[in-house]
């Protein structure tokens, strides 16, 4: 008789039921990093960007929000502790109520003029014209400049005594800068300034969604008899809201936090007819070391942005953001 062999035969049937062999799914499921891996890697990647905002966004939000309660001048710890009194301060003085209506008229002027224009000329610079890449260029320049250069450089120009200003005082019989004196001119001056450097970037965001729309769609409202009126009334602005939304959410939120392009115009005056929330926040915070109540006005202006961004966001975005997230779940 012979041996039976000591090394045991398993036949296919035997592998697939032996509860100790591999099962067909196990390369894959090895060649994938298990769950825990994966967040060790996501925390990795986040952990540095997370530290960054806790740092330089929500520390600071902290700190001017306790600095606040206390009457302190920036100098060594916080001690005198006023409760709420520097937010009722702030309401009762004539100047910060005045920034309050002031930014008002501006982001009024903003989405009355500044956006309409653009939005018209994107339009313009939409259709086949000669040389259009150039306007284009010339209108979008504006806003590569900072905001100081592009203050110091109207002062420049319309100093009476240099260049433009002069020709312009010679030809309005008056001083050109005293635009910037007049404390009934020197808003709409301001405003002037403001729309020359950010004019060009409304005009890109609109032209760029306009060149997204088909121009299939136009030309079917063509076709059916609509006017060009009527066509842009009905098919391209509608098809433009996403954008023109984005660019009135961009519009108040800059006019609520607009500091240095008024700070060196006019340095808040004259008798205050330009100063806005920011630029009274630093005269009290860093000309008269009143640390408390200017982080009060600060603490206000992040509510006042906050607020509108979730009430914008959730009443006037809120079909787009549905959309997106529509889209991305067919997309998966």
């Amino acid at each position: 008789m012979t041996r039976p062999s000591t090394v045991p035969h398993t036949s296919r049937g035997d592998e697939a039921t032996d509860p100790s062999a591999p099962g067909p799914g196990a390369t894959r499921r090895r060649g994938r990093p298990s769950r825990p891996g994966r967040r060790g890697v996501l925390a990795a990647f986040l952990a540095p960007s997370l530290v960054l905002f806790l740092l330089l966004v929500i520390a600071p939000i902290v700190v001017a929000g306790y600095a606040s309660l206390y009457k302190w001048n920036g100098f060594g710890l916080p001690e005198n502790h006023v409760g709420l009194d520097n937010y009722t301060r702030a309401f009762r003085d004539p100047t910060f109520r005045g920034d309050l209506w002031r930014g008002l008229v501006l982001i009024v002027l903003s989405l009355a003029v500044q956006l309409p224009a653009a939005l018209g000329l994107a339009m313009l610079l939409n259709q086949p014209l000669r040389g259009r890449g150039v306007y284009r260029l010339v209108f979008f320049a504006p806003y590569v400049l900072s905001e100081v250069t592009t203050a110091v450089l109207f002062t420049l120009v319309l100093s009476p005594n240099r260049g433009l200003g002069e020709a312009l005082s010679r030809w309005l019989g008056a001083d050109a800068g005293a635009i910037f004196a007049d404390p009934d001119t020197v808003l709409v001056a301001v405003f002037l300034v403001v729309s020359w450097k950010y004019f060009g970037l409304y005009m890109m965001l609109f032209l760029a969604a306009r060149q997204g729309i088909p121009k299939e769609l136009s030309e079917a409202a063509t076709t059916d008899g609509a006017s060009p009126w009527q066509a842009f009334r009905h098919v391209t602005l509608p098809l433009l809201g996403p954008t023109i939304r984005i660019s009135v959410f961009l519009s108040v939120i800059g006019t609520i936090q607009l500091f240095d392009m008024v700070w060196v115009l006019t340095g808040g005056g004259p008798i205050h007819s330009s100063e806005t929330m920011a630029v009274t926040m630093y005269q009290y915070g860093f000309r008269r070391f009143e640390v408390g109540y200017a982080s009060a006005i600060s603490i206000v202006m992040f509510v006042l942005s906050l607020v509108f961004a979730l009430f914008y966001q959730r009443v006037v975005m809120r079909r787009d953001t549905e959309g997106a997230i529509t889209t991305q779940g067919v997309q998966r």
